[in-house]
């Protein structure tokens, strides 16, 4: 009697990104970013709001952002009008501006009762975590969309990285103010994170003097 060796059958994975919007997240917009700001302040969620204030204004990617100490952005009993990082990925610094309404919600979550004895701003929920993590900040972001209707699979952390780079471009069309916001040590990486052509952009920023 023959024996044959059939081939093995092997389960298939369904695919990670089946379902799933995949490539560039969408930047908030202007009206986005307001009325975000206003359902959080209406809320009373001080934590958050000076997350997302810190968020637009810093432009860091999650994993610096969720990193932040106190003496990052706070000094002589103020926070910082500016103030730079070094940035995880590169090992380069980056600095960035902070706003009157940011600091306002940085200085009313600094001085809550939460933040007593604490080292890092987003404090984690567990001793063994000192600060939130990126997967947290992420599903914030997600509750953030979802209240003012839009679709949470269109944007990601990367938006509040982008939201205020591509407002800044929109109006000035200056790709090397951006580059260096973003902490970009290459043009063509600034290019493609706007999801713009290089020829465009180079034609627009070399139109601009400021």
């Amino acid at each position: 009697m023959t024996i044959t060796n059939l081939p093995m059958i092997r389960p298939i994975k369904p695919a990670w990104n089946r379902g799933r919007i995949v490539g560039q997240k969408r930047p908030l917009l202007p009206k986005h970013v307001w009325a975000i700001r206003v359902r959080l302040e209406l809320a009373g969620k001080v934590r958050e709001l000076a997350l997302f204030n810190t968020a637009i204004d810093s432009k860091l990617r999650g994993c610096d952002l969720v990193r932040l100490k106190v003496v990052d952005v706070f000094t002589a009993g103020r926070v910082k009008e500016r103030t730079s990082i070094i940035q995880s990925k590169t090992g380069k610094p980056v600095q960035f501006e902070l706003m009157e309404g940011t600091r306002s919600a940085l200085s009313k979550w600094i001085d809550s009762p939460e933040m007593i004895g604490s080292e890092y701003l987003w404090t984690g929920r567990f001793h063994d975590r000192p600060h939130i993590s990126t997967r947290q900040y992420g599903r914030m972001l997600k509750e953030w969309v979802l209240s003012i209707g839009l679709e949470p699979s269109s944007y990601g952390t990367h938006s509040m990285r982008r939201t205020k780079v591509a407002q800044i471009y929109k109006k000035t069309g200056n790709l090397r103010a951006v580059q260096l916001l973003l902490g970009h040590t290459k043009m063509d990486s600034t290019v493609r994170y706007l999801g713009i052509d290089l020829e465009d952009a180079l034609s627009l920023s070399e139109k601009v003097d400021i």
